[in-house]
C-alpha cells in the first residue's frame, strides 16, 4: 500500500471471510503474519456500509488504520466486491463509516476526526526528543494527531533532520506511537517527508513504512496551521529503503488520503 511501484510501501493482509472467528483467532493469526496491520472483512452491520473490518496491529485492535481501509477496499474489489455506489465504497469500522473513492490503481479515504487534537505536554516532548535523539532546537511544533492510533507528531526543521533520526526507546518504557514530519527543500517531488515510530505494550520500538493514519492527521494539522497547501504528494519509508508516495486532496467538506494499492499475493489461508 502506498508504493510508487508494486512492494515498496507498506503491506497489509486481509482476510475476506472472517465471519465465525473467535476474537482469540483473530489476534493470534494477526500476531502470525507479523505485519504492522491485518484486517479482517465481516457483513455490515449498517445498512449504508459495503463492508465491516477489523482492524488489528499485532495483538491489538485499532478504531482505525489508513494503509489497512485502502488494502482491504482493494483486496475486497479484487476479489470480486461491488459496492452499491459503483464511485465508492463505503467501509464500516469502529471509527465509524470511511468513504473509499477508487480511481484506476489508486484509492483514497476520506480522513476521519481526530479524537484528540491539541498542543502537547512540555514534559512529554522533551521525552519524545531524548527518543529521537534530537536537539530540543530542531522541533518546530508539537500536536497530537490521534485518529484511531494514538500518534502524537513533531514538526521537524527539514526532511533532512527527520530522515537523519536514529531513535532509541531504552529507558523509556511503555507505549509509544510517535509521528515526525519535516518540509522537503521547494522544488522537490514531495512536500513532506514523514516517519513513524511505535511499540505493542513494551516490545521494542518499530518504524512503520508508509502510515495512511498519521498522513490523514498530519495533514490536517499541516492545512489548518497554514503550512501545506492541497493538493500535495508527502514520502515515507524513504529512511527504510520503501519510497511510499501519499497524494493528499481536499474538496469542500473531505480531506483524501491516497495511494497506489496492489493486489501481490492471494490465496486460502486456514485460521
Amino acid at each position: 500500500m502506498f508504493g510508487e511501484t508494486p512492494g515498496t510501501g507498506n503491506p497489509v493482509a486481509v482476510v475476506l471471510d472472517a465471519e465465525g472467528l473467535s476474537d482469540d483467532e483473530l489476534r493470534r493469526f494477526s500476531v502470525w503474519t507479523n505485519l504492522s496491520e491485518c484486517t479482517f472483512v465481516l457483513p455490515p452491520t449498517d445498512p449504508e456500509a459495503d463492508y465491516r473490518v477489523r482492524i488489528f496491529s499485532l495483538s491489538t485492535e485499532l478504531p482505525f488504520a489508513g494503509h489497512p481501509t485502502l488494502g482491504t477496499a482493494r483486496a475486497w474489489l479484487d476479489a470480486g466486491g461491488t459496492p452499491a455506489d459503483p464511485s465508492m465504497v463505503i467501509q464500516q469500522c469502529d471509527a465509524g463509516l470511511i468513504p473509499v473513492r477508487p480511481d484506476g490503481d489508486t484509492l483514497a479515504f476520506a480522513s476521519p476526526p481526530r479524537t484528540r487534537s491539541g498542543a502537547v505536554a512540555p514534559e512529554l516532548v522533551k521525552e519524545l526528543i531524548e527518543i529521537l535523539g534530537i536537539g530540543a532546537e530542531k522541533v518546530v511544533d508539537a500536536e497530537w494527531l490521534d485518529n484511531g492510533p494514538g500518534w502524537v507528531g513533531l514538526l521537524l526543521d527539514s526532511a533532512d533532520t527527520v530522515l537523519g533520526i536514529r531513535p532509541d526507546v531504552a529507558g523509556h518504557p511503555g507505549v509509544w506511537d510517535i509521528g515526525v514530519i519535516g518540509a522537503h527543500h521547494e522544488g522537490s517531488e514531495t512536500a513532506f517527508e514523514l516517519r513513524a515510530f511505535f511499540t505493542n505494550g513494551d516490545g521494542p520500538l518499530r518504524e512503520d513504512p508508509v502510515t495512511g493514519s498519521l498522513n490523514a492527521a498530519a495533514a490536517e494539522w499541516l492545512l489548518t496551521s497554514g503550512r501545506a497547501h492541497a493538493p500535495y504528494l508527502a514520502a515515507q519509508g524513504t529512511a527504510i529503503g520503501r519510497r511510499g508516495r501519499i497524494r493528499i486532496s481536499q474538496d469542500a467538506d473531505r480531506l483524501w488520503v491516497g495511494g497506489r494499492a496492489d493486489v501481490i499475493v492471494s490465496g486460502t489461508v486456514v485460521i
